[in-house]
C-alpha cells in the first residue's frame, strides 16, 4: 500500500463520504473514501515530484475515487514541459469515470494551459473521445478558451457536439452559459438558431439565467426563448 493511500485512509471522514456518495451516483460508492478537498490538495502537494509521487502517477488505475482526485491535483501541480504534463493528463483520461475528478483535473492545470494556443487543437481532439474525455475537453474549453479570438470557433463545436450522455451535455450547456455570461453578443445566436438540442438548449438558458453577471434584460430575452 502507497504512502499516499494510507494517508487518504487516515484521513477519511465517514460523515463526509455519506455526504459526497450522493453528488457522484455514477461510482461505487464502495470506493469513496470521505477525504476532504482541502486534505487531498495537501497530500497531492505533499508528494508531487517526489519518488514516491512519480510510482503513484504510474500506478494506474487506481482503486479509490479519492486517489483519482489526488492524481488530478498532482498533475495539475507538476512543473514539466508542457508535452511531458500533456502526455501525462491523456494517460489518466481513460481512468476518469465521474465528473467530480473531470472537472477538478480541467481546473487544477493552470500552468499547462498557459500555452493555451498551441493546446486548443489537442483539446479539441479529445472531443472525439468516450465520456468524460469529452466532458473534460468541454470544461477545459469553458476554463480557458471562452475569449473573443475562439469564440466562434467554440460555437460551431457547441452544435456539433451530439450526445445522449448526461454528462456530456451537462458540461455543454454549462459551456455555453459561460459563453452567455462571457460573449453574449455573439453565443446568444446560438440560442436564436434553435440548433441545439432541446434539454441542452433549456438548461444552457437556465443556468445563463441564474448568474448575476446576466443583466435583467438579458434574461429575460433569454426566457424568451425557452422551448
Amino acid at each position: 500500500m502507497s504512502n499516499i493511500l494510507n494517508e487518504l485512509l487516515e484521513n477519511s471522514d465517514p460523515a463526509y463520504k455519506e455526504f459526497h456518495k450522493k453528488l457522484i451516483p455514477t461510482i461505487d460508492e464502495g470506493t469513496i473514501l470521505g477525504v476532504r478537498s482541502p486534505c487531498a490538495q495537501a497530500i497531492a502537494k505533499k508528494y508531487t515530484g517526489t519518488s514516491q509521487g512519480e510510482k503513484f502517477l504510474l500506478a494506474l488505475p487506481h482503486s479509490y475515487y479519492d486517489e483519482n482526485i489526488v492524481h488530478a491535483f498532482m498533475l495539475g501541480n507538476l512543473r514539466l514541459s508542457r508535452e511531458e504534463i500533456w502526455e501525462r493528463v491523456v494517460a489518466f483520461l481513460p481512468y476518469v469515470d465521474n465528473w467530480a475528478v473531470c472537472d477538478g483535473l480541467a481546473s487544477h492545470l493552470k500552468y499547462l494551459f498557459r500555452d493555451k494556443d498551441i493546446l486548443f487543437p489537442l483539446v479539441i481532439s479529445l472531443l472525439e473521445g468516450e465520456a468524460y474525455t469529452i466532458r473534460f475537453g468541454l470544461v477545459c474549453l469553458l476554463n480557458y478558451y471562452i475569449t473573443d479570438e475562439y469564440i466562434d470557433t467554440l460555437l460551431e463545436i457547441c452544435v456539433k457536439t451530439k450526445s445522449d450522455e448526461y454528462y456530456i451535455n451537462m458540461a455543454l450547456a454549462w459551456l455555453i452559459s459561460f459563453m452567455l455570461i462571457k460573449e453574449y453578443d455573439k453565443s446568444v445566436s446560438l440560442l436564436e438558431s434553435g440548433v441545439l438540442d432541446k434539454w441542452v438548449h433549456n438548461k444552457s438558458i437556465q443556468k445563463a439565467r441564474e448568474s448575476y453577471r446576466i443583466s435583467e434584460n438579458q434574461k429575460s430575452y433569454l426566457k424568451t426563448l425557452r422551448r
